[in-house]
């Protein structure tokens, strides 16, 4: 039987993996001049594709999808990678940015485990389109009511508390029941 293992991620391979997927995006506006839909997870910690984060990405798969038909957007191209860096995904979306900016927000905010969703907006300029650009507020933290950028930053939260959070999180997940 195989085993599932967890690799350990340096921070070098995640620095250089966000320089590969910028220029990933910087090639599908070249390519197709539309706003993206970058998808990634939120996962604190060394192991950055093992269950938890699996799981999470393809909820947030499948409610991106539903979002996109829905809103009767036509998708270009959606591109989904599994490095162990970190699952991570591409849409190309026939939108305006502030329009999948507001999907976006309503689904990191709709589900409990949209809190794990990072999904940036960028425009055809190359730039993320920020919660603060939309007169949202900033994300929260996972743990408490701060600015999740403000504890990330002074570590205020310990990686055992984050990742308890998280697995709870993933636990409570239940596809079928929508709030």
């Amino acid at each position: 039987m195989a085993t599932v293992t967890n690799p350990i991620t340096s921070g070098t391979e995640m620095l250089a993996a966000r320089e590969v997927r910028a220029a990933r995006q910087a090639a599908a506006i070249a390519q197709f001049g539309r706003p993206l839909v970058s998808m990634t997870i939120v996962m604190p910690g060394p192991e950055k594709d093992g269950y938890l984060a699996l799981r999470t990405m393809m909820t947030a798969l499948q409610e991106m999808d539903d979002l996109i038909n829905a809103s009767n957007w036509p998708l270009i191209s959606r591109r989904v990678l599994w490095p162990k860096t970190g699952p991570e995904a591409i849409y190309v979306v026939d939108a305006d940015a502030e329009s999948l900016k507001l999907g976006a927000i309503f689904l990191e905010e709709r589900y409990p485990i949209g809190r794990l969703w990072d999904i940036d907006i960028i425009t055809t300029a190359g730039a993320p389109l920020s919660r603060t650009q939309m007169g949202m507020p900033a994300r929260r933290c996972l743990l408490c009511d701060q600015p999740a950028h403000e504890c990330g930053r002074s570590r205020r939260h310990s990686l055992p508390e984050l990742l308890k959070q998280i697995q709870q999180m993933v636990n409570d997940l239940d596809l079928h029941t929508r709030t």
